[in-house]
C-alpha cells in the first residue's frame, strides 16, 4: 500500500475519497511531466463530444437521435460522469455534451461514421478513446490490423477532422487495459505499441493527452486490477469514476 495516501477497500467505494485518489495520481503524473498539455477553452453554448468503443458508450440510449446532456443518451461510463462534471462546474456556460461512441469499434469504424457521427455535430471539443479492439479482435482472430495500420488510420482520421473542424480542440485518450479477465501477459510489450501511437497521434495534432494507462498503473497501488476493471479491458463503476475525475483534471488544466 503507497503510504502517501492510505485507504481502504470500504473507503474506495466513495466518491469523495475516489476524487481524492484521482488527484493524487494526477499529481504524481505532473511531477513526472505526463500530462503537459494544450490548454482546453470553454466558450458559452460550447459543443464537446466523446468518440470511442465500448468504454465509451457504456449502454448509451436513443442512439439514432441522441440528446445533448442526457443521461439516457450518455451512458453510465466515464462519459457521462465526466460530462456531468462540466456541466454541474461550467453550469452558466449552457455546453451541449453528446456520446457517440460505439460497442467493438477500432479506428476504421469510426472513420466509416465519422461524417453523421462527429462531423454533423461540429464540436468545439472532441474527446476520442479508442485502441483496445484493435489489438484485442485480432487476438480473437477477428481482425487482421497491426499497430502501424491504427496509427496511420488514427493519423487520417484526425486530419480529416482538423480539415474539416479547423478550430477543432482535441482530446486523445490513452488507451489502456488491465493484467485481468480477458488480458493477460501475452497483450504484452505489443499492447504498449498502441499506447505510445496514440501519444505520438496526441502530439503530432498538437492535442489534449489523457494518459489513463499511467493513471491505472498507479491505481494498483490502491486497489487490485479486478477493482478497476473486472475483464481487464471495461471499467467498473469505480474506474469510471476514476477515469472521469482524471478527464476533468486534465481537460480543466
Amino acid at each position: 500500500m503507497n503510504s502517501s495516501f492510505s485507504i481502504s477497500r470500504r473507503q474506495l467505494l466513495g466518491g469523495a475519497t475516489l476524487a481524492g485518489l484521482s488527484g493524487t495520481l494526477f499529481s504524481q503524473a505532473l511531477t513526472k511531466k505526463e500530462v503537459a498539455n494544450p490548454k482546453i477553452h470553454l466558450k458559452p453554448e460550447a459543443t464537446l463530444l466523446f468518440q470511442g468503443d465500448s468504454i465509451t458508450d457504456a449502454g448509451r440510449q436513443n442512439r439514432k437521435s441522441p440528446k445533448p446532456n442526457e443521461q439516457a443518451s450518455m451512458g453510465n461510463g466515464y462519459a457521462c460522469m465526466a460530462a456531468a462534471g462540466m456541466l454541474n462546474s461550467s453550469a452558466d456556460l449552457k455546453l451541449s455534451i453528446f456520446n457517440r461512441g460505439i460497442s467493438g469499434n477500432k479506428v476504421h469504424q469510426l472513420d466509416a461514421r465519422w461524417q453523421s457521427d462527429c462531423l454533423a455535430h461540429k464540436p468545439d471539443i472532441l474527446s476520442i478513446l479508442i485502441g483496445v479492439n484493435d489489438i484485442w479482435h485480432g487476438f480473437q482472430g477477428k481482425y487482421d490490423g497491426t499497430v502501424d495500420r491504427y496509427e496511420e488510420d488514427y493519423l487520417a482520421l484526425v486530419a480529416r477532422t482538423r480539415q474539416a473542424l479547423p478550430d477543432i480542440q482535441l482530446v486523445i485518450c490513452e488507451p489502456f487495459v488491465l493484467k485481468c479477465g480477458a488480458v493477460s501477459s501475452k497483450w504484452f510489450p505489443e499492447f504498449d505499441r498502441y499506447r505510445e501511437a496514440a501519444r505520438r497521434v496526441a502530439d503530432f495534432h498538437a492535442a489534449t493527452f489523457i494518459p489513463f494507462q499511467s493513471m491505472f498503473d498507479q491505481a494498483l497501488s490502491f486497489a487490485p486490477p479486478q477493482h478497476w476493471a473486472r475483464d481487464g479491458v471495461h471499467p467498473t463503476a469505480y474506474g469510471s469514476a476514476l477515469m472521469a475525475d482524471y478527464w476533468l483534471r486534465v481537460v480543466r488544466g
